[in-house]
């Protein structure tokens, strides 16, 4: 019992904690850009099922608290199902019931007749918040800690690698690969993370030497606390600056600010190159987490942050820390996840008003109906392929022998 204790307080606390923080302010986002709109709206809920604690404000609109910690949502008056998209019909139908119940001057405090303009960017802040939110975490992330840079100083090379085939060796300094200039140890992981059977050609200083070595990173099994067990690209160097190699500098906001937005673009450029490579065949996709990974690695991160010796205030910092990073990238996931033009996500119905704002009328329910059908398809799909690929990681198979 202990241990069960144990293990929901380091994995699936710190996940729900996560998971609830990212989606409320999805949320939020949705609800001020409708709030500054003038839209009428019935429901603002962190959780779902039935509420815990509600309390309805001078507008109207129920705050409430669901028992089941998994997300969140904003109900707007007159949703007529779970798409928000109306068709033709429908808008005719709400409308007379509208007109009936409040008369016809509260028309335009719904949320389906509003300028389809207004519409887009109340759906569109949704996804934006969660940029924001990474924004604003790893800003200060960046404030707090500052910025240090760890040359990719070669430390050892794996015998029979890729790496030591290309003719690598300690001490090695890379500069450049495949001519574009590197800093950082980090940009050569995540370039070789992202090249898995890809020539790379690293430019080398050694020695006073400028040399070029070429090195194609294959796919090898590993394990960690945070990814679990997954097949992931490595040319065989490990990397570890020496003393004169390190670099640290106090950022002042403004610093901070472009240094987040910096990160941001990477991480976001860095998804979008892999999700690319599974399309051409070049990855498994196996890297791709659904809620089980998000909870591996949350439960992973925690332990990695309090695994030092150090005082306790010092242990909770490092975490508070830790965490926010982890935060920053999750909710940069969920944003990108949610602009995809799948019908029943933001992207979706982005797409929808896009051929609105063209034809002048909403989508034909025909075409609705298909498109949500298809889209819970693909969205189904995506979710099983990503739980399995967190089953496979958690070795949850090994009793099939050879699967994990």
């Amino acid at each position: 019992m202990t241990g069960f204790i144990g293990q929901a307080l380091l994995y699936i606390v710190p996940f729900l904690v996560l998971l609830t923080f990212i989606v409320t302010i999805h949320e939020l986002g949705h609800f001020l850009v409708a709030r500054a709109f003038k839209v009428k709206i019935d429901r603002f809920s962190i959780g779902f099922g039935k509420a815990l604690l509600s309390r309805t404000d001078r507008h109207g609109v129920e705050w409430r608290v669901g028992w089941i910690p998994l997300g969140g949502y904003v109900k707007f008056s007159g949703d007529l199902d779970a798409s928000s998209v109306p068709d033709q019909a429908g808008l005719d139908e709400l409308k007379s019931r509208v007109i009936a119940e409040h008369g016809p001057a509260a028309v335009k405090d719904y949320f389906h007749f509003k300028p389809v303009w207004q519409r887009a960017l109340i759906v569109a802040a949704g996804p934006l918040s969660n940029f924001a939110l990474a924004l604003v975490l790893l800003t200060l992330l960046f404030s707090v800690i500052g910025e240090r840079i760890e040359a990719p100083r070669v430390f050892q090379v794996v015998p029979g690698s890729p790496a030591a085939a290309a003719g690598f060796q300690p001490r090695d300094l890379i500069t450049a690969i495949n001519g574009r200039p590197v800093q950082e140890s980090n940009e050569v992981t995540q370039t070789i993370l992202l090249s898995a059977n890809d020539p790379l050609t690293f430019t080398v200083e050694r020695g006073g030497r400028t040399l070029q070595l070429t090195a194609t990173p294959v796919r090898v099994l590993e394990e960690s606390d945070v990814a679990g067990r997954a097949w992931v690209s490595r040319a065989g160097l490990r990397l570890s600056p020496l003393p004169q190699d390190y670099q640290f500098r106090r950022l002042n906001p403004v610093e901070a600010v472009g240094k987040g937005a910096d990160t941001m673009v990477s991480v976001v450029s860095a998804t979008f190159r892999y999700i690319g490579r599974i399309f051409v065949g070049k990855e498994s996709g196996d890297m791709l987490n659904g809620p089980l990974g998000i909870a591996k690695a949350a439960g992973g991160v925690t332990k990695q942050a309090i695994a030092y010796e150090a005082p306790p205030a010092i242990l909770m910092l490092n975490l508070l820390l830790t965490y926010l990073q982890f935060a920053a990238i999750v909710s940069i996931g969920m944003g990108i996840v949610n602009l995809l033009p799948i019908p029943v996500l933001d992207g979706g119905h982005l797409m929808f008003y896009g051929y609105e704002a063209v034809a002048r009328r909403p989508v034909p329910a025909r075409v609705q109906e298909v498109g949500y059908r298809v889209g819970l398809a693909l969205l189904a799909g995506l979710m099983l392929f990503a739980t399995w690929n967190d089953l496979q990681k958690l070795s949850l198979f090994k009793f099939l022998g050879g699967l994990a």
